[in-house]
């Protein structure tokens, strides 16, 4: 199951005004890396913002632990880690529940190199 994890996926969605693209990148040696893209309403530039760090599935959830988050080392108070209970809806796309902040976000497998 670990295996179908490892690649490109996007999650896009809208938010209070704003449009925001996530692009995870999941590598086959436990790191990924994650550059996302906020536009609001008011403003045709998007805000950037980037992490990175190691992640691993223990056959129910997904857990990823942020060591740099915009270039910097994560520090107090920011929690660096984001787990998500997995269930995939296809070969393409999976969805995950974050049950500490009890939401739901759906990820889409896309090409390498995809852009947020």
């Amino acid at each position: 199951m670990r295996v179908r994890l490892v690649g490109t996926w996007l999650r896009a969605y809208d938010e209070a005004g704003t449009r925001v693209r996530r692009v995870l990148v999941l590598e086959p040696d436990g790191s990924f890396h994650e550059r996302s893209a906020v536009v609001s309403v008011d403003t045709a530039v998007p805000r950037e913002s980037h992490g990175s760090g190691t992640w691993l599935f223990d056959g129910t959830n997904l857990k990823r632990h942020y060591r740099l988050v915009n270039g910097l080392p994560v520090s107090a108070p920011t929690v660096p880690f984001a787990t998500f209970e997995l269930r995939f809806t296809s070969r393409a796309e999976f969805v995950g529940v974050d049950r500490i902040r009890g939401r739901q976000v759906t990820y889409q497998r896309v090409p390498e190199g995809t852009l947020p």
